[in-house]
């Protein structure tokens, strides 16, 4: 005969509170007003901070631009 013993219920509290802690640390999505957030610590997540740039997007276009006429100017 099979000596099957019936696991005690301190293995079963064990496999359950591992459980319960791998479930606790997953993050889910949510959706919540129409966004959704990757995980319940959206909030604690680090920001990256970018620094201000120069206002003028196009600054080397402007700068040729600016080259071309002083050019044209001289060349009169």
């Amino acid at each position: 005969m099979l000596n099957c013993k019936k696991p005690n219920l301190g293995v079963w509290i064990v496999i359950a509170a591992i459980s319960l802690g791998v479930a606790a640390n997953m993050g889910c999505q949510v959706q919540v007003a129409g966004q959704t957030l990757p995980s319940p610590y959206y909030l604690t997540d680090d920001v990256q901070y970018f620094p201000a740039g120069s206002e003028n997007k196009l600054a080397n276009e402007t700068a040729a631009l600016k080259a071309a006429r002083e050019e044209a100017k001289a060349g009169r």
